[in-house]
């Protein structure tokens, strides 16, 4: 494992979000009140930078910009949501928040103009 100090427990407000950067990797870092949760930053929807559009309320980050939602404490998807969340191990120690990053996590996003939904056609 590859533990990297990312903050202090204190630089996360509760129920909040705040990107970092680990050795070049971008990481975003969810409070969610009884936890934290290590993300990419974007949002495997489309790509929404969830540092501005990420809304974490009764532990559940919700992308506002499409509404897909993810139960932090279990990870579980909420609602119309689509694809898993992707994390990196996270653990306190010391009055600091470690992350574990081995390499940096992405999503496969669809080429722009693709759209895998029937709806319309």
């Amino acid at each position: 494992m590859t533990w990297k100090r990312i903050c202090g427990a204190d630089e996360v407000a509760e129920n909040s979000v705040k990107k970092f950067d680990v050795d070049g990797i971008p990481i975003l870092l969810v409070n969610y009140g009884s936890g934290y949760r290590a993300i990419p930053p974007l949002c495997p929807h489309m790509e929404e930078p969830l540092e501005e559009s990420g809304i974490v309320v009764r532990c559940i980050l919700t992308c506002s910009k499409h509404l897909w939602a993810w139960k932090l404490d279990t990870l579980e998807m909420q609602g119309e949501t689509e694809k898993e969340l992707k994390t990196y191990e996270v653990k306190q120690e010391d009055g600091a928040i470690l992350v574990d990053v081995v390499e940096e996590l992405t999503y496969d996003f669809d080429e722009e103009g693709e759209d895998d939904d029937d709806f319309f056609k």
